[in-house]
């Protein structure tokens, strides 16, 4: 918990199967633990939504899976336009009078990454993930809700000391995150969640496991 605020965008960055995913399906049954009013909205852009584990996790935590399913609105992103249309749309289900509580973005990066290829794209790459950012950070604000959304890691081969990664999107992605938690593989199986980036929090890190019942500490 410490990074998953609401009025905040958490962001979770890492390599492919650090548990980024993972993270985004526990989140969306734990919010409707805490309150079973709580709707979900999930913009899948890699089609990694999975129903089946959201009823696992819920059957682990006493849940109704029916209900926690029909709670979570899956919303599949084609490119980075849709994408940006979707979020703005969030606005729309609360006016109705949903409790949207989370927002998933998973991924926030991936489509931006495939369409604008090449360094001359990139200042139009950057501004309009700076676009779609802002409308992240205003809903989270405006409606007391929690953004999450995951990023991927790019190598930086020019990097001799510390970890030779970092995250998509840059600063754009960076400053407009209030908390950014980095996601590794550990030992053994165990995931690691080192938090970079929070206005009250000292940078730590965690040692976690993937289970069954969702995530546990190692």
């Amino acid at each position: 918990g410490g990074g998953f605020e609401t009025g905040a965008i958490s962001e979770c960055f890492g390599a492919y199967g650090s548990a980024k995913t993972q993270i985004a399906h526990v989140l969306a049954v734990r919010c409707q633990k805490e309150d079973p009013e709580a709707v979900v909205v999930y913009i899948d852009t890699e089609n990694t939504f999975r129903p089946e584990r959201i009823i696992q996790i819920a059957k682990a935590a006493k849940l109704d899976p029916d209900k926690v399913l029909k709670n979570i609105r899956v919303a599949r992103a084609f490119n980075s336009d849709h994408q940006m249309l979707l979020s703005e749309k969030v606005e729309d289900l609360i006016n109705q009078g949903l409790k949207v509580k989370l927002l998933v973005v998973d991924s926030l990066t991936s489509h931006f990454r495939a369409e604008f290829i090449g360094r001359g794209t990139l200042a139009e790459r950057q501004q309009k993930l700076n676009k779609h950012m802002h409308t992240l950070s205003k809903l989270a604000d405006s409606h007391n809700l929690c953004a999450y959304v995951t990023n991927q890691v790019m190598s930086k081969p020019d990097q001799f000391f510390g970890d030779p990664t970092e995250a998509i999107g840059g600063h754009i992605v960076a400053h407009n995150s209030t908390f950014r938690i980095y996601l590794r593989r550990g030992k053994k199986g165990t995931r690691v969640a080192k938090l970079v980036d929070a206005p009250n929090l000292a940078d730590a890190e965690c040692v976690f496991m993937i289970d069954g019942d969702g995530i546990s500490d190692a």
